[in-house]
């Protein structure tokens, strides 16, 4: 159950941070790190990407994490396995970028149309390359086939055609 009221809580699982990171993990789930701290991280790491580490170190119970990290390493080792570690880091380095940088997108666009669709871009690609990733790796892992493999597999399928397809344009390049 979730503490709804504004005041310190003794555990941060029944925390209101809690409460909004169980109801976007599922989300996560299907990359390997479906967890409400794991997801509430990804989601500070819109605001600055370094905030991830240092969200961590709070959900652990840290007053201060080092830059290294190292205070939280043990607690990482017990929510991840190096496989869904490394679909965590593949989503947050290639997703969406900070906000100041998703500001200079917006500039640079001029549009908030395209500024949207450049960020959706980069979220939908940076979760399909971790799906991809983490679903392959665990049928590798495992030698279960699920339908996470199946989507797996059709999504690499659909990026591997559109890297090595002909180039539609490139009449209208030589034609000019």
């Amino acid at each position: 159950m979730v503490n709804g009221r504004f005041e310190l809580v003794g555990d941060n699982n029944t925390s209101i941070l809690a409460g909004i990171g169980n109801a976007i993990a599922p989300i996560f789930a299907p990359l390997g790190f479906g967890g409400w701290k794991q997801a509430v991280a990804t989601v500070t790491g819109l605001i600055a990407k370094e905030n991830v580490v240092n969200t961590f170190g709070v959900l652990y119970g840290f007053a201060e994490v080092a830059e290294n990290g190292m205070e939280i390493w043990s607690n990482l080792a017990l929510d991840f396995t190096a496989l869904s570690a490394f679909s965590f880091m593949l989503f947050n380095l290639l997703c969406a970028p900070c906000f100041a940088a998703m500001g200079a997108i917006k500039t640079e666009m001029k549009s908030a149309k395209w500024t949207w669709a450049a960020i959706g871009y980069m979220t939908v690609f940076a979760y399909v390359i971790a799906l991809i990733v983490f679903q392959l790796g665990s049928w590798i892992e495992s030698r279960i086939f699920s339908i996470g493999t199946i989507a797996a597999i059709v999504l690499a399928s659909l990026l591997f055609y559109l890297l090595l397809r002909k180039n539609p344009y490139e009449k209208k390049i030589a034609g000019r």
